[in-house]
Order: structure tokens, then C-alpha cells, then sequence
């Protein structure tokens, strides 16, 4: 027997089959098992295929949601920074050029300029970290700079300067021309050099004396003024031979070259001329 044709419905099939001694005989056998079930079990499966599906999706869009808030929480939110300004010194690596400040700056500058900063570039998550690391850095080494402070000779040099004693006192001096610069100095030295080679027993009273008419003379030349020439010239007589008798008894040590009875009175005369030709030479 062998299998000749096959003829199929709905509901069954009809398979041909040869036999050799009734020839072709059709015998009906049911279709397949699904046609066999009822119907509504294609709309049970419908239905399950519809939840799978839109489980499925929501799986999916619930994946996507952590994926991006894991971005966003490592490498913040690029949308919201998109537009924000950029710090244009965030490369720099000096701290105190990234906040634009100076090395003496004081703790409230720093602050000041951080603030400042913050508040226009706060948009900008790399801005903000790199002026709080600048900020950080900076208050890290004042930190350590008081607790081992270092004597800082120019900054104290400046700190002088700019005191108000030390400008008020500056303020009354000014330059002069270079020839009488010459002038003065030639004439004072002599003076000195007189009084060093031909000291008296009376000690070098006269040289004092021309040293003062000469500290007239210039401070009139320059300033044209006879008020101001003796005032400025008794003044700085007086100031200057108190001084450098101050000087020669609580500071200055004995000199061995200049030997005599009148060698303190040499001395003081040599430091008298000295600021007697500071004050002709270049008092305003």
C-alpha cells in the first residue's frame, strides 16, 4: 500500500491510499490538533502573546531609564550643562592664577574670589571643581605657612613702604637734578676729609660750622625759599647731630683708625654731614 494523494479541510483530510486489490480507497482521518480544539483558545493565546509583549517593552524602557540615570550619576547631566558658561581658566595650574588673585592676598580676597567665581561658572560641573581645588589648595598652604611661618624680607620691605609714617616721610623728599647731586656731595666730602685729616683740640668746630652754611646754601638754591631754607636748615642740624651722637654712643663701636682725644667728636661729625647732605640735597 502505498500513498496517492492527500485531500485536506477544516475540519479533516482525506488521504488517498492504493491498495492492490480495491484500488483506490480514500479513508478520512482528523486534521491536525489544533483544528480540532475550540476556538477560544486562539483568543486565550492571543491574549498571553499581548501581555508577553507589552511586559516585554516594559522591561525594556525601565532598562533604558537606569542606564541613563547610571550615566547621568557618573558623568553628570550633559543636557543641563550644555549651555552653561566654561571656566576659561580651568587648565591653568597655578591656583592663585585660576582665581585671578595675587600671593598676598588675604584669606577674605580668597574667599571673595571663590564666591565670585562659583556663582558664574556654578552651571559647570568641571568649573566648580576645578576652582574649589584651587580654592582648597590655597587655604591648604596659608594653613601651613602660619603654622611654620618664614621671615619674608621683601614682603616686609613692602609692608615698610607702605606704612603711613614711612610715606609721609618719603613724601617730603624728590630727586634733584644729577649735576647738583655732584655738587653737594663734592662739597660735603671735603668737609669730612677735613675734618678726618686736620682734627683740633677743640674738635672740629669749624667744619661743623661751614657744613651748616653749606646746608643753607643748597636747601635756598633748590628752593628758592628763606622761610623754608632756615627752617629745613636748623632742623636738620639739630636732628642731625642728635642723632648721630645717639648713634655713636648706643650703637656705633669705636672705630681703630681714627685714634684721639677728639675721635667721638670726629665720628659724630662724619654721620652729621651724611644726613646734612641728605637733607640739602634732597628734602622738598
Amino acid at each position: 500500500m502505498s500513498v496517492s494523494g492527500l485531500i485536506a479541510s477544516p475540519s479533516r483530510c482525506c488521504l488517498r491510499l492504493s491498495d492492490c486489490n480495491q484500488g483506490l480507497v480514500c479513508r478520512q482521518v482528523p486534521s491536525s490538533p489544533i483544528a480540532s480544539k475550540p476556538k477560544a483558545k486562539f483568543g486565550k493565546l492571543h491574549l498571553e502573546r499581548s501581555r508577553l509583549t507589552v511586559s516585554f517593552r516594559r522591561w525594556k524602557m525601565q532598562k533604558t531609564h537606569l542606564i541613563k540615570c547610571a550615566m547621568d550619576a557618573s558623568y553628570g547631566d550633559m543636557a543641563s550643562e550644555s549651555g552653561a558658561a566654561m571656566f576659561p581658566r580651568i587648565n591653568v595650574r597655578d591656583p592663585y592664577k585660576r582665581l585671578g588673585i595675587s600671593r598676598e592676598a588675604s584669606e577674605d580676597e580668597i574667599q571673595a574670589a571663590r564666591n565670585f567665581l562659583i556663582s558664574k561658572y556654578g552651571g559647570h560641573k568641571p568649573s566648580v571643581d576645578a576652582i574649589e581645588a584651587a580654592h582648597d589648595k590655597i587655604i591648604m598652604q596659608k594653613f601651613y605657612e602660619r603654622k611654620n611661618p618664614k621671615i619674608d624680607i621683601k614682603k616686609k620691605v613692602r609692608e615698610v613702604k607702605q606704612s603711613r609714617v614711612v610715606q609721609a616721610v618719603t613724601s617730603r623728599f624728590q630727586t634733584p637734578a644729577t649735576k647738583f647731586i655732584v655738587k653737594t656731595s663734592i662739597a660735603f666730602i671735603v668737609l669730612g676729609v677735613l675734618t678726618v685729616l686736620f682734627p683740633t683740640e677743640e674738635g672740629p668746630t669749624l667744619q661743623v660750622a661751614i657744613s651748616l652754611i653749606a646746608t643753607f646754601y643748597f636747601i635756598h638754591d633748590r628752593l628758592k625759599s628763606k622761610i623754608r631754607t632756615l627752617l629745613y636748615g636748623a632742623g636738620a642740624f639739630i636732628f642731625s647731630w642728635l642723632l648721630g651722637t645717639f648713634l655713636m654712643v648706643s650703637v656705633i663701636p669705636p672705630i681703630p683708625i681714627l685714634k684721639g682725644p677728639r675721635s667721638f667728636e670726629v665720628l659724630t661729625s662724619l654721620i652729621t654731614y651724611v644726613l646734612l647732605w641728605v637733607s640739602s640735597t634732597y628734602l622738598k
